[in-house]
C-alpha cells in the first residue's frame, strides 16, 4: 500500500495535557508517527511525500477566522510578554450568546474546546503538513487509485470548522472527503477511532452529500462527552446523514465487528462513490487512553471487512498512542485491508 507522510509533524510537540485536573505530558507525541512509519516501512509499504496544495483545501472546510487564528495565535500569545510557551486556553464562551473577542486570550478560548490541544510555535505548520498529506491521498484516489493511507499527524477528527480540541487542529478526514467531492456526488467518512469524531460530525451536520458514521466508546463516560450520542442524526438537509454507534466501554473484537454491520448497511444504502476511513488505533485493548478492547488480530479483521465494501478508499490516521503494539496494529489493519482487496 502507498503511504503518504511528512516530517513536518515533528514541528508539533505538545507538552501540556490535563488528566482529571493533573498536568501530565501529552499522549500525542511525535514518536507516535515515527513508530507507525517504521512499522509500515518494515512491512514493505511504499512511502510518498505529500504535495503542497496551499490554503484552498483547508479553507473549503474551516472558517477564515479560525485559519487566521491558527496561523497567528502563537505569535500574538508570545507578544503578551508573560505567556507560556504553548497556548492553553483558560476561558471559554460556554453555551450562551457571545461576541467574538479581539484579545488573543479570548480568541484562544473561542477556538480551543479544551486543554488537550496546546498550540506551540510549530503547530500550524505541522497541521498544514497533515492536511497536505490528506489532500495528496485524496488526489491519488481521484486519479484512479484504489486505496491509500495518509499518516496524518497531528490528527484531526475532533477539529470543527472553527474550533480545535482533543489533540486536533485541522480536520484531515473532512478535508479529504471535501476534496473527493470534486468527482464523487456522495462520500462517506467512517470513523473507527475510540473517540467520537465530533468535529467531522459538526462540519457535515447539515449536509446530505457526506454521510458521517462513527463507532466509538460511549460518550456518557468518555471523551468527548457532549457529542457522539445515538440520537444525533444531523439537521436540515443533513438529517439522517449522521450515524453514531456508541459502544459500551471495554467492547472487544466480536462486539465491535457486530456493531460495524449497521455502519456497512448504512453505507451501502447511501451508495457513495468514495470512502474516507478515520483510522484510530486507540480502540486497542492496551492503548494508554483505553476505552475499548480491540486486539491486534482484531484490527486485521476490521480492515478486511471495511475493504469488502469495494470503494475507493482514503485511510486517514487519527488516534493510537504509545503502546508497544502501536505499529503492529497498523500493519495488522493494512494487511487485512489489502488481503481483502
Amino acid at each position: 500500500m502507498k503511504i503518504v507522510q511528512t516530517d513536518k509533524h515533528r514541528l508539533h510537540d505538545p507538552q501540556f495535557f490535563l488528566v482529571r485536573g493533573v498536568p501530565k505530558p501529552s499522549a500525542e507525541q511525535p514518536e507516535r508517527a515515527e513508530k507507525l512509519l517504521t512499522a509500515a516501512t518494515k512491512a514493505g509499504h511504499e512511502v510518498l511525500r505529500p504535495e503542497s496544495f496551499g490554503p484552498g483545501p483547508r479553507a473549503a472546510v474551516h472558517t477564515p477566522e479560525y485559519l487566521q487564528f491558527l496561523e497567528t495565535a502563537h505569535r500574538d500569545w508570545q507578544a503578551l510578554g508573560d505567556a507560556s510557551a504553548e497556548i492553553v486556553a483558560n476561558i471559554h464562551p460556554s453555551r450562551y450568546p457571545s461576541t467574538y473577542p479581539q484579545s488573543i486570550i479570548g480568541r484562544a478560548g473561542w477556538h480551543m474546546a479544551d486543554t488537550a490541544c496546546p498550540i506551540g510555535a510549530g503547530t500550524f505548520e505541522a497541521a498544514c503538513g497533515a492536511a497536505d498529506v490528506a489532500v495528496t491521498a485524496a488526489e491519488f484516489v481521484l486519479d484512479g487509485g484504489d486505496h491509500i493511507y495518509g499518516l496524518c499527524r497531528p490528527p484531526g477528527h475532533h477539529a470543527y470548522a472553527d474550533m480545535a480540541g482533543g489533540f486536533c487542529f485541522l480536520n484531515n478526514a473532512a478535508i479529504a472527503a471535501q476534496h473527493l467531492r470534486q468527482a464523487h456526488e456522495r462520500v462517506v467518512v467512517l470513523d473507527v477511532d475510540v473517540h467520537h469524531g465530533n468535529g467531522t460530525q459538526g462540519i457535515f451536520w447539515r449536509r446530505s452529500d457526506v454521510l458521517t458514521i462513527s463507532l466509538h466508546a460511549d460518550p456518557q463516560n468518555f471523551y468527548p462527552f457532549f457529542w457522539g450520542h445515538a440520537a444525533e442524526r444531523g439537521e436540515s438537509d443533513g438529517e439522517g446523514h449522521n450515524l453514531n454507534i456508541p459502544l459500551p466501554l471495554g467492547t472487544g473484537d466480536a462486539g465491535w465487528l457486530s456493531a460495524l454491520q449497521s455502519a456497512l448497511a448504512a453505507i451501502r444504502t447511501f451508495a457513495p462513490g468514495a470512502l474516507v476511513v478515520a483510522l484510530g488505533l486507540d480502540a486497542y485493548e492496551g492503548d494508554p487512553l483505553r476505552g475499548l478492547a480491540i486486539t491486534t488480530p482484531g484490527f486485521r479483521q476490521i480492515g478486511a471487512v471495511i475493504a469488502g465494501l469495494g470503494l475507493p478508499t482514503v485511510l486517514i490516521q487519527e488516534g493510537g498512542y504509545l503502546a508497544p503494539e502501536l505499529g503492529d496494529n497498523l500493519v495488522s489493519f493494512l494487511k487485512g485491508f489489502e488481503g481483502a482487496r
